[in-house]
């Protein structure tokens, strides 16, 4: 983790804290605290976090089921809280200036710490701090000791040397049933394929990102396919809001045969009897609103309308 020049300081203002202090800071830098993101700072990689993360995690329930912590009520004791940690150098307040080229998607950024040292929700904070080391203490003691009893192996008494070839037989069974049980389900599978509608799976939550348990349950279920979105797309240029029905080539020739033989028998525009004159019954046509509805009709008519599927990967 990386560290201002003069670490010492940092050091000896984080000894300076009180152990309830400590408690927070020990909440947060945990797996229920703020989450972090990763950046760079003078060089080196580090963890930082957002304000109002860090204020939304002081609220949660994991916080109030702490003991030997300040209480909070509100938002504002929260912060109030973050304000009175920031001295003491656990986390400090860091920009992440505008880069003149933009990164690639997943890069780390650049980080620089802040002039101003002051609390915000909006601003971004990088640790100093890496938790208790005396889980780091204890985990490179063991990785040792595992190291020196594995080179040391012929060294071990008979009997321990033979309980740990059964274990190791033990272990490679079970490694060797479940790829048998993966064999069985896809046989299994392939046959309900073949022989029946929808196929089955044997335990389908083998694979699954859960728990050891849960993947084992249920025992069997069908294998539902994957639903497929199905979108209109309008040929011309037309996008229709419904579906609607394309006329075949039979029913556009009868309408063309309609419209010639009106057009055939129609007096001339001004004789009587024509369209423009009143009929007997008082309804009046107008045939260039007429012929204007038959060629709104054929523009209609020329839109069609086909369904395709999206391909899922």
């Amino acid at each position: 983790m990386a560290s201002p020049a003069d670490a010492t300081p940092v050091v000896e203002a984080q000894k300076r804290a009180d152990p309830e202090l400590k408690n927070v800071v020990e909440f947060l830098r945990g797996k229920h605290g703020p989450k972090v993101r990763r950046g760079i700072l003078n060089g080196k990689r580090v963890d930082y976090f957002k304000g109002k993360t860090a204020i939304r995690t002081l609220l949660s329930p994991q916080y109030q089921k702490l003991k030997k912590v300040p209480v909070l009520k509100d938002e504002e004791e929260a912060k109030a809280l973050m304000i009175k940690l920031l001295p003491f150098a656990f986390f400090l307040r860091t920009d992440r200036p505008p880069a003149p080229v933009p990164p690639p998607s997943g890069t780390p950024k650049t980080l620089q710490l802040a002039p101003q040292q002051s609390f915000d929700e909006t601003s971004y904070y990088t640790w100093f701090y890496d938790g208790s080391p005396l889980y780091t203490i204890l985990g490179g003691a063991a990785m040792v000791v595992i190291m020196l009893a594995g080179v040391m192996f012929p060294l071990w008494p008979i009997k321990l040397r033979i309980g740990v070839w059964y274990l190791s037989i033990g272990v490679l069974i079970l490694v060797g049933l479940f790829i048998v049980l993966a064999i069985v389900r896809l046989i299994f599978w392939c046959i309900t394929v073949l022989t029946m509608k929808r196929a089955i799976w044997i335990y389908p939550n083998l694979f699954e990102d859960v728990g050891f348990f849960d993947s084992f349950r249920p025992g069997w279920a069908y294998d539902e396919p994957k639903k497929k979105i199905k979108k209109k797309k309008a040929v011309g240029g037309v996008t229709p809001s419904k579906k609607s029905k394309t006329p075949t080539a039979g029913g556009v020739e009868a309408i063309d045969a309609l419209t010639h033989a009106a057009g055939a028998d129609e007096p001339p525009a001004g004789s009587p009897g024509s369209p423009t004159e009143a009929s007997a019954t008082g309804v009046q046509i107008n045939p260039a609103s007429e012929s204007n509805n038959q060629g709104g009709l054929r523009s209609r008519q020329a839109a069609t309308i086909e369904e395709i599927e999206d391909d899922e990967s």
